[in-house]
Formats: C-alpha cells, sequence, structure tokens
C-alpha cells in the first residue's frame, strides 16, 4: 500500500510559481491561474497507477510525472471541477483520504537582509528562475515533504511582490528561495509558513 505523502490542491497557479514550472517539467505545460493537484507517494514506483487513475477519470493535463529513489511525483492541472475529480479518484485509488497525507515539516527557515554582492552571484549561479540582486531580502526556506516547497511558493507569490528566484519539490528535501524588498519577503515568508501550517491553499 502506498504512503501519501503530500496532497495538495492549488486553485490558482501564480504567474512566477507557473513559469518556474515551465522550465524543467516533460508534461503538458500550465497556464498561469489554473488550478493544480501534486501528489507524492511512497514507495516511487506506485505513482504510475495513480497517474492512470488521474489521467482516465478526468479532462487533466499532466505536467509532472517523477519517480526517483524513494518517492514519485505527479502533478496535474486544469479546470477546477476535473482538477478535483481527478484527486477524488486518485484517493479512492490509494484508499485514502487528503488528511491522511503527511504534514509539512519546517526543517529552516532565514530572512537575509540586504545580501551581499558575492552571495548573490553564488545564489544565481545554481537557480533557474529570477535572479537575486544585492541590497535586496532573500528568504530561503526547507521542508519535508519536498512537494510542499510549490504550495509555499505559490501562496508567497499571491502574498506580496516578491520575485521566485528557486523552488525544489522533488526529492528528501523541498528547498524556496524568494527575494524582494524586505517587507514584501517578510510578507511573502509569513504566507508560505500559514500555507505550509493548512498544507493546502
Amino acid at each position: 500500500m502506498a504512503e501519501l505523502r503530500s496532497f495538495i490542491f492549488i486553485d490558482r497557479l501564480q504567474p512566477q510559481t507557473m513559469s518556474y514550472l515551465g522550465t524543467w517539467i516533460r508534461g503538458a505545460l500550465p497556464r498561469d491561474g489554473v488550478a493544480a493537484q501534486i501528489i507524492e507517494v511512497a514507495p516511487g514506483l506506485d505513482i504510475e497507477g495513480i497517474t492512470d487513475v488521474a489521467l482516465k477519470h478526468a479532462e487533466v493535463k499532466a505536467g509532472i510525472l517523477v519517480v526517483e529513489r524513494q518517492f514519485g511525483y505527479l502533478e496535474f492541472h486544469g479546470e477546477t471541477g476535473a482538477v478535483k475529480a481527478a484527486a477524488d479518484a486518485c484517493l479512492q485509488d490509494l484508499g485514502a483520504d487528503a488528511d491522511s497525507a503527511m504534514r509539512p515539516k519546517i526543517l529552516a527557515d532565514r530572512i537575509i537582509s540586504s545580501i551581499d554582492q558575492q552571495h548573490a552571484f553564488l545564489i544565481n549561479r545554481n537557480k533557474i528562475g529570477s535572479m537575486v540582486l544585492a541590497g535586496e531580502t532573500l528568504f530561503v526556506l526547507e521542508m519535508q515533504p519536498a512537494s510542499y516547497a510549490i504550495l509555499a511558493t505559490n501562496e508567497a507569490e499571491k502574498a506580496a511582490d516578491i520575485k521566485v528566484v528557486d523552488y525544489r519539490m522533488i526529492g528528501a528535501t523541498g528547498r524556496v528561495y524568494l527575494s524582494g524588498t524586505e517587507a514584501d519577503v517578510r510578507q511573502a515568508a509569513a504566507a508560505a509558513a500559514e500555507a505550509l501550517a493548512r498544507g493546502t491553499t
């Protein structure tokens, strides 16, 4: 029986969160404002059967299907009703409910004010989102399960005028990097923490 590590419904994908996703996913590209569902399970191979259920049950598009060492990941998106119908079918197949998913746990978070230019340069070498600039405030966040990184990023972007520098939602832990003015970053950080406390949008 698969362990449901995350079951994340996103009501509206935000522009930067969606665009960042588009830089690395191999499936269908989402559009700004669509609903999305993210499912993470263990063992990883069990995500294949869940994908079959989701795609046969409703008119949704799959963006992510990843089987890595321990965990499997599925992201699908589309019209809200279709996404919810496919998600419900997945839960039925798993013999689970949304509340049985693991709760996100914050492992580390930090707000770094007026980032140094060398530090900004080093971060920008490893990102595929926006660039953090010297003098901006940077927010970094790490959590488990990893897939909650997309939720934290999306809700932070809803709440404040920040830049999405990076977020990693696959692996042992998830990581988020956001930058902007001190006030906006603090507002975004609070929204990300609140979303993780709820576990959904």
